[in-house]
C-alpha cells in the first residue's frame, strides 16, 4: 500500500507560500507558509501534520491492542505536540485520556506504552517520543 501527498511552493521561503494536497483529497490545495509554520499565519504546517499523524496512528494502535486483550474502549482521546527547535523536529509528546471499562490501571498503562512503541508512525520517528496516559473511571 502506498499513500501520497503533493506540495507546491511558489516564491521565496519568507514571502512565498504553498499548497498541500493528499490522495484522499482531505487536504485539497490546503495553504501553508512561513507564517503558518513559524508565526500565526493561516494554514497548516509540516509539524502540525506530523502531530495529527502520530495522534491518529497511536489511537488506532491503542484500540487494536486493547481489543486484542479483550477490552472495548469507549473513548481514546489523544493529543500530540510536536517540538520544532533549532530547525529540527526533536520531540513528540502524546497525551492520552481514555475510558476503557473493566481494565486495571496497570494493564492500561502497559498497553498504552506498547502502543507508543509499536504504532507505525512512532517507529518512523527517530526523535524522542513521550506518553502521559490517564484512565478515566
Amino acid at each position: 500500500m502506498k499513500r501520497s501527498a503533493k506540495a507546491v511552493w511558489k516564491g521565496t521561503v519568507k514571502e512565498g507560500s504553498g499548497v498541500l494536497s493528499t490522495q484522499s483529497t482531505v487536504l485539497d490545495n490546503t495553504q501553508y507558509s512561513f507564517k503558518s509554520r513559524f508565526e500565526d499565519g493561516v494554514g497548516t504546517n509540516p509539524e502540525e501534520l506530523l502531530a495529527a499523524a502520530h495522534a491518529g496512528c497511536f489511537a488506532m494502535m491503542t484500540s487494536s491492542l486493547l481489543t486484542e486483550a479483550g477490552y472495548t474502549p469507549e473513548i481514546l482521546e489523544t493529543d500530540c505536540k510536536i517540538s520544532f527547535v533549532d530547525g529540527k523536529v526533536s520531540l513528540s509528546e502524546l497525551t492520552l485520556n481514555a475510558k476503557v471499562p473493566g481494565i486495571s490501571e496497570e494493564e492500561f498503562q502497559k498497553i498504552a506504552k506498547e502502543a507508543k512503541e509499536k504504532c507505525p508512525v512512532s517507529v518512523a520517528f527517530s526523535f524522542e517520543k513521550t506518553l502521559a496516559a490517564t484512565l478515566e473511571n
